[in-house]
């Protein structure tokens, strides 16, 4: 006996005729890519007059599902810890501590996670974020994460089949745990 299952007929789409599929390479080169982005002089010091002649940049990279993850695991006790850990794990120059996010004025922050979520192709809010920890991938890098005390980048480096093992041997009684040299 068969079970009926409603998935699309592989023929049907609604691109435009001629239309290519993607390939694996160009869905993941947009989690590669890094951005330049104009901070106004008005958003730095918005007390003095602004002086926008001299472009000022900061070098940031998109999120990806398996930070958004950590993030919301990390936040969940505390919403307002969500744009700070967005900009610590996103800014690639200048690179910042956690402390020195934490020192940021509030419209500085509030300009680049705005940044930021544009560039990750996320809407804004924290619903992004649960959706990203709602995720099977997510649950998973928050499980590891959480087991090994690993941080966003580092479980973010590992391959699907590392994240197997490692995953295999959550329910071990005594499996082997993984050293800094193993990921």
């Amino acid at each position: 006996m068969s079970t009926a299952r409603n998935i699309p007929d592989a023929s049907a789409t609604d691109a435009a005729p001629g239309a290519e599929l993607l390939t694996p390479q160009e869905l993941l080169a947009g989690s590669q890519l890094v951005h330049d982005i104009a901070v106004p002089a008005s958003v730095l010091r918005p007390d003095q007059p602004s002086d926008d002649a001299l472009q000022r940049v900061v070098r940031l990279r998109p999120l990806r599902v398996a930070t958004l993850a950590l993030i919301s695991e990390a936040a969940r006790d505390d919403a307002s810890l969500v744009p700070l850990l967005i900009i610590k794990e996103s800014l690639v120059a200048p690179v910042l501590s956690f402390e020195q996010v934490r020192q940021m004025h509030a419209g500085l922050v509030q300009f680049l996670a705005a940044a930021i979520n544009r560039i990750s192709g996320l809407d804004p809010g924290a619903t992004a974020v649960r959706n990203a920890s709602a995720s099977a991938i997510g649950a998973a890098h928050v499980q590891l994460a959480r087991l090994y005390g690993w941080t966003p980048a580092q479980v973010a480096e590992l391959t699907p089949g590392q994240m197997a093992v490692y995953l295999s041997n959550i329910d071990a009684p005594s499996g082997p745990q993984p050293s800094g040299s193993e990921r």
